[in-house]
Protein backbone atom coordinates (compact mmCIF):
# COMPACT_ATOMS: atom_id res chain seq x y z
CA UNK A 1 0.00 0.00 0.00
CA UNK A 2 0.81 3.27 -0.99
CA UNK A 3 1.44 6.10 1.89
CA UNK A 4 -0.25 9.41 0.32
CA UNK A 5 1.94 12.38 0.83
CA UNK A 6 0.15 15.33 2.15
CA UNK A 7 0.99 19.12 1.00
CA UNK A 8 1.49 20.39 4.40
CA UNK A 9 3.22 23.66 3.04
CA UNK A 10 -0.55 24.18 1.11
CA UNK A 11 -2.52 24.19 3.63
CA UNK A 12 -0.03 26.77 6.18
CA UNK A 13 -0.44 29.28 3.01
CA UNK A 14 -3.93 28.56 3.03
CA UNK A 15 -4.42 29.19 6.73
CA UNK A 16 -2.25 32.77 6.10
CA UNK A 17 -4.24 33.42 3.38
CA UNK A 18 -7.59 33.43 4.99
CA UNK A 19 -6.30 35.04 8.45
CA UNK A 20 -4.27 38.08 7.13
CA UNK A 21 -7.08 40.24 8.17
CA UNK A 22 -7.65 40.79 11.18
CA UNK A 23 -5.81 37.56 12.83
CA UNK A 24 -2.64 36.96 10.87
CA UNK A 25 -0.95 34.03 11.93
CA UNK A 26 2.77 34.41 12.95
CA UNK A 27 5.51 32.25 12.25
CA UNK A 28 7.06 30.28 14.60
CA UNK A 29 10.35 30.89 14.07
CA UNK A 30 12.80 33.09 16.35
CA UNK A 31 13.49 36.39 15.58
CA UNK A 32 17.02 37.27 15.79
CA UNK A 33 17.54 39.85 18.08
CA UNK A 34 20.96 40.40 18.45
CA UNK A 35 23.12 42.89 17.00
CA UNK A 36 26.24 43.55 15.98
CA UNK A 37 27.17 47.06 15.90
CA UNK A 38 29.48 48.32 13.80
CA UNK A 39 32.21 51.25 14.62
CA UNK A 40 30.79 52.93 11.71
CA UNK A 41 27.49 53.10 12.54
CA UNK A 42 26.89 56.07 14.04
CA UNK A 43 28.97 58.20 11.31
CA UNK A 44 26.56 56.60 8.47
CA UNK A 45 23.12 56.97 10.06
CA UNK A 46 24.57 61.00 11.29
CA UNK A 47 25.06 61.37 7.83
CA UNK A 48 21.66 59.70 6.56
CA UNK A 49 20.11 61.90 9.41
CA UNK A 50 21.90 65.03 8.28
CA UNK A 51 21.00 63.98 4.07
CA UNK A 52 17.23 63.23 5.19
CA UNK A 53 16.86 66.56 7.12
CA UNK A 54 18.02 68.71 3.71
CA UNK A 55 15.89 66.65 1.38
CA UNK A 56 12.76 67.49 3.68
CA UNK A 57 13.78 70.81 3.59
CA UNK A 58 13.95 70.94 -0.18
CA UNK A 59 10.26 68.92 -0.50
CA UNK A 60 9.28 71.54 1.93
CA UNK A 61 10.30 74.94 -0.05
CA UNK A 62 8.17 73.20 -3.04
CA UNK A 63 5.59 76.29 -4.29
CA UNK A 64 1.90 76.09 -6.13
CA UNK A 65 1.03 72.66 -4.89
CA UNK A 66 -2.26 71.90 -4.02
CA UNK A 67 -1.27 69.50 -2.18
CA UNK A 68 1.33 71.06 0.29
CA UNK A 69 -1.55 73.54 0.85
CA UNK A 70 -4.24 71.89 1.71
CA UNK A 71 -2.41 69.28 3.79
CA UNK A 72 -2.19 69.82 7.68
CA UNK A 73 1.30 68.14 7.75
CA UNK A 74 4.58 66.72 6.33
CA UNK A 75 5.13 62.82 6.65
CA UNK A 76 8.80 62.16 5.56
CA UNK A 77 9.58 58.47 6.92
CA UNK A 78 9.93 56.63 10.00
CA UNK A 79 11.63 53.43 10.88
CA UNK A 80 15.04 52.07 10.59
CA UNK A 81 17.33 54.39 8.67
CA UNK A 82 20.37 51.94 8.29
CA UNK A 83 17.72 49.14 7.04
CA UNK A 84 17.88 46.61 4.30
CA UNK A 85 14.43 46.98 3.31
CA UNK A 86 12.47 50.39 2.25
CA UNK A 87 8.93 50.35 2.02
CA UNK A 88 7.30 52.79 -0.21
CA UNK A 89 3.57 53.64 -0.17
CA UNK A 90 1.77 55.92 -2.02
CA UNK A 91 0.25 58.79 0.15
CA UNK A 92 -0.56 59.28 3.57
CA UNK A 93 -4.12 58.97 4.66
CA UNK A 94 -6.18 60.81 7.31
CA UNK A 95 -4.35 58.69 10.24
CA UNK A 96 -0.59 59.14 9.01
CA UNK A 97 -1.70 63.07 8.44
CA UNK A 98 -2.66 63.37 12.06
CA UNK A 99 0.46 61.47 13.59
CA UNK A 100 2.94 62.67 11.02
CA UNK A 101 3.70 58.74 11.03
CA UNK A 102 3.66 56.44 7.51
CA UNK A 103 1.39 53.12 7.81
CA UNK A 104 -0.96 54.27 10.94
CA UNK A 105 -4.53 53.02 11.73
CA UNK A 106 -5.87 49.55 10.36
CA UNK A 107 -3.66 49.99 7.39
CA UNK A 108 -0.35 50.04 10.16
CA UNK A 109 -1.74 46.94 12.00
CA UNK A 110 -2.06 45.34 8.92
CA UNK A 111 1.07 45.65 7.34
CA UNK A 112 2.33 44.75 10.94
CA UNK A 113 1.01 41.41 10.28
CA UNK A 114 2.06 41.06 7.18
CA UNK A 115 5.56 41.33 8.13
CA UNK A 116 5.45 39.15 10.81
CA UNK A 117 4.50 36.42 8.78
CA UNK A 118 7.80 36.68 7.42
CA UNK A 119 9.59 37.53 10.55
CA UNK A 120 10.12 40.79 10.10
CA UNK A 121 9.84 43.02 12.90
CA UNK A 122 8.23 47.08 11.83
CA UNK A 123 10.67 48.51 13.24
CA UNK A 124 13.46 46.28 11.39
CA UNK A 125 12.51 48.54 7.89
CA UNK A 126 12.38 51.76 7.17
CA UNK A 127 8.53 53.05 5.38
CA UNK A 128 8.02 55.99 3.61
CA UNK A 129 5.37 57.20 0.62
CA UNK A 130 6.19 58.85 -2.95
CA UNK A 131 3.64 61.93 -2.21
CA UNK A 132 4.07 63.53 1.62
CA UNK A 133 1.58 65.28 1.97
CA UNK A 134 -2.00 63.61 2.47
CA UNK A 135 -3.91 63.94 -0.96
CA UNK A 136 -7.43 66.18 -0.05
CA UNK A 137 -10.56 63.62 0.01
CA UNK A 138 -7.94 60.82 -0.37
CA UNK A 139 -8.02 61.22 -3.83
CA UNK A 140 -5.37 59.35 -5.94
CA UNK A 141 -2.09 61.41 -6.85
CA UNK A 142 -2.33 62.89 -10.15
CA UNK A 143 0.30 61.95 -12.78
CA UNK A 144 1.77 65.40 -12.83
CA UNK A 145 2.16 64.91 -9.21
CA UNK A 146 3.46 61.34 -9.22
CA UNK A 147 6.32 62.82 -11.68
CA UNK A 148 7.39 66.01 -9.24
CA UNK A 149 7.24 64.16 -6.30
CA UNK A 150 9.32 61.07 -8.00
CA UNK A 151 12.31 63.49 -8.57
CA UNK A 152 12.40 63.47 -4.56
CA UNK A 153 11.69 60.06 -3.97
CA UNK A 154 14.41 58.96 -5.87
CA UNK A 155 16.56 61.16 -3.87
CA UNK A 156 14.89 59.25 -1.09
CA UNK A 157 16.05 56.14 -1.88
CA UNK A 158 19.74 57.10 -2.50
CA UNK A 159 19.88 58.21 0.99
CA UNK A 160 18.39 55.14 2.38
CA UNK A 161 20.27 53.03 0.10
CA UNK A 162 18.26 49.59 0.88
CA UNK A 163 18.80 46.27 -0.35
CA UNK A 164 15.37 45.65 -1.06
CA UNK A 165 12.13 48.66 -1.91
CA UNK A 166 9.21 47.07 -1.85
CA UNK A 167 6.70 49.14 -3.70
CA UNK A 168 3.13 49.52 -2.35
CA UNK A 169 0.24 50.33 -4.69
CA UNK A 170 0.21 51.62 -8.38
CA UNK A 171 1.27 55.20 -7.70
CA UNK A 172 4.05 54.35 -5.74
CA UNK A 173 5.16 51.65 -9.04
CA UNK A 174 4.48 54.66 -11.48
CA UNK A 175 6.83 57.46 -9.52
CA UNK A 176 9.62 54.84 -8.77
CA UNK A 177 9.32 52.51 -12.43
CA UNK A 178 7.33 54.83 -14.66
CA UNK A 179 4.89 51.86 -15.33
CA UNK A 180 1.17 52.97 -15.08
CA UNK A 181 -0.26 50.26 -16.17
CA UNK A 182 -2.41 47.79 -14.10
CA UNK A 183 -0.61 46.73 -10.74
CA UNK A 184 -2.26 42.97 -11.24
CA UNK A 185 -0.37 42.55 -14.23
CA UNK A 186 2.90 43.87 -12.27
CA UNK A 187 3.18 42.91 -9.04
CA UNK A 188 5.02 39.49 -8.00
CA UNK A 189 7.64 40.37 -10.32
CA UNK A 190 11.50 41.40 -8.95
CA UNK A 191 12.04 44.53 -11.18
CA UNK A 192 15.35 46.52 -10.86
CA UNK A 193 16.26 50.44 -11.25
CA UNK A 194 19.43 52.24 -11.24
CA UNK A 195 19.88 55.66 -9.18
CA UNK A 196 23.38 57.36 -9.08
CA UNK A 197 25.27 53.96 -10.60
CA UNK A 198 23.79 51.61 -8.36
CA UNK A 199 21.00 48.73 -8.90
CA UNK A 200 18.53 48.19 -6.35
CA UNK A 201 16.07 45.11 -6.79
CA UNK A 202 12.54 46.25 -6.01
CA UNK A 203 9.33 44.43 -6.03
CA UNK A 204 5.71 45.44 -6.53
CA UNK A 205 2.46 44.54 -4.55
CA UNK A 206 -0.85 45.81 -3.21
CA UNK A 207 -0.58 48.41 -0.52
CA UNK A 208 -2.62 47.15 2.57
CA UNK A 209 -5.09 50.23 2.31
CA UNK A 210 -6.41 48.34 -1.24
CA UNK A 211 -6.36 44.96 1.01
CA UNK A 212 -8.80 46.27 3.68
CA UNK A 213 -11.00 47.35 0.44
CA UNK A 214 -10.86 44.63 -1.29
CA UNK A 215 -9.32 41.41 0.66
CA UNK A 216 -10.04 38.52 -2.10
CA UNK A 217 -6.75 39.94 -3.33
CA UNK A 218 -5.06 38.71 -0.22
CA UNK A 219 -3.88 35.69 -1.51
CA UNK A 220 -2.09 37.26 -3.89
CA UNK A 221 -0.33 39.58 -1.71
CA UNK A 222 0.47 36.33 0.62
CA UNK A 223 2.58 35.34 -2.47
CA UNK A 224 3.86 38.38 -2.31
CA UNK A 225 5.69 38.09 0.85
CA UNK A 226 6.73 34.58 -0.08
CA UNK A 227 8.65 35.77 -2.41
CA UNK A 228 10.06 38.93 -0.49
CA UNK A 229 11.17 36.41 2.03
CA UNK A 230 12.91 34.08 -0.08
CA UNK A 231 15.19 37.00 -1.57
CA UNK A 232 15.90 38.05 1.62
CA UNK A 233 17.32 34.47 2.29
CA UNK A 234 18.93 34.40 -0.92
CA UNK A 235 20.72 37.68 -0.03
CA UNK A 236 21.60 36.88 3.35
CA UNK A 237 20.16 40.33 4.40
CA UNK A 238 20.16 40.01 8.43
CA UNK A 239 17.03 41.52 9.72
Amino acid sequence: MTKKVLNQNAKYDQQLVNTIEPDFLFSNKPINRFKVIKNTEDHTKSNKKQDLFELKKQINSIENCNLKDNSKNFVMGDGDINSSIMLIGEAPGEAEERFGLSFQGDVGALLNKMLMAINIKREKVYSTYLINFRPLKDRKPTGQEIKRYSIFLKQHISIINPKIIILMGSSAMEGVTGINKGISNERGKWKEIILKNKTFPLLITFSPSYLIRFPENKKYSWEDLKKIRHKIQKLDIKI
